[in-house]
C-alpha cells in the first residue's frame, strides 16, 4: 500500500530481444557471405574505379596478324551449303586453324557467305577474327589486345566472358545481398549501443538520392 508523499517508480518497458539462435545465425551468415564476397568485391570495386575513369586510363592496343594458305584437300570441305548461317567450321578446318594460325575456332559460330567464312573471336580485353576465302583458301587471323585494364573492365561487365563467368556474377551478387541484409540486421541489433548507426545508414541513402536529383540529368 502506498503512503501519502511516496513517489511512484516509473514502470520500465522491456525491449523485445532477438533470440540467441537468430543472433548467432545473423553472425554466421554475415561472416560466411563476407568470406565468399571478399575477393570478388575487391575486384568489382577496383574495376568500378577503372571503368569510371576509362577515358583517362590510356592503353595502346596491340594487334597481331597471321596469314596462311588452306590446303586444297581441306578447301573442298568449305564448298556447298552449310545449313545454318552460324554453323561452326568443320572439325578438320578448326584443327588446321589451331596449328597454322594459332587460332582456336572449334565450335565457334561462323558467318558464311558465298565468298568467305568469317569466325568472330570476341574475348575480354580484346577482339579477334578468322577469315577464310572459300575459293582461294587464303586465311587471315587478326587479334587485338587492349591490355589488362580493359580485360578487368570486361570481367566487371561480363562482356564476352562466357556462361560460367556470368553464373559467377549472379552467385556473387546473391552473396552480396545476403551480406548486406545480415549486416543490416546486425546493425539493428547493436544500434542501441551505437548512436551513430541510423544517421550513418540514413546518410548512405540520402546522399546518393541528392546527387541523382541535383547533379545527374537525363
Amino acid at each position: 500500500m502506498l503512503h501519502s508523499g511516496e513517489a511512484v517508480a516509473p514502470v520500465k518497458r522491456r525491449r523485445r530481444r532477438v533470440s540467441p539462435f537468430w543472433t548467432k545465425q545473423f553472425h554466421l551468415w554475415h561472416w560466411m557471405s563476407s568470406a565468399i564476397c571478399l575477393v570478388g568485391m575487391l575486384l568489382f570495386a577496383v574495376t568500378g574505379i577503372t571503368l569510371n575513369h576509362a577515358a583517362t586510363i590510356g592503353a595502346e592496343p596491340r594487334m597481331t596478324t597471321r596469314e596462311a594458305q588452306l590446303p586444297p584437300s581441306l578447301l573442298a570441305t568449305l564448298a556447298g551449303d552449310r545449313g545454318a548461317d552460324d554453323a561452326p567450321v568443320p572439325g578438320e578446318i578448326a584443327d588446321w586453324s589451331s596449328a597454322a594460325l594459332s587460332a582456336s575456332i572449334a565450335g565457334r559460330p561462323a558467318e558464311w557467305s558465298k565468298r568467305e567464312v568469317y569466325v568472330p573471336l570476341p574475348q575480354p580485353g580484346g577482339d579477334g577474327w578468322v577469315s577464310i576465302n572459300r575459293t582461294s583458301g587464303e586465311a587471315t587471323y587478326e587479334h587485338t589486345d587492349r591490355g589488362w585494364v580493359a580485360w578487368l573492365n570486361d570481367l566487371h561487365k561480363g562482356r564476352d566472358t562466357g556462361p560460367a563467368w556470368r553464373w559467377f556474377i549472379d552467385i556473387f551478387a546473391a552473396a552480396c545481398v545476403i551480406f548486406c541484409l545480415t549486416g543490416f540486421l546486425l546493425l539493428k541489433l547493436h544500434a542501441r549501443h551505437r548512436k551513430a548507426t541510423w544517421p550513418l545508414v540514413g546518410g548512405g541513402l540520402v546522399i546518393p538520392i541528392l546527387l541523382i536529383i541535383l547533379f545527374v540529368h537525363a
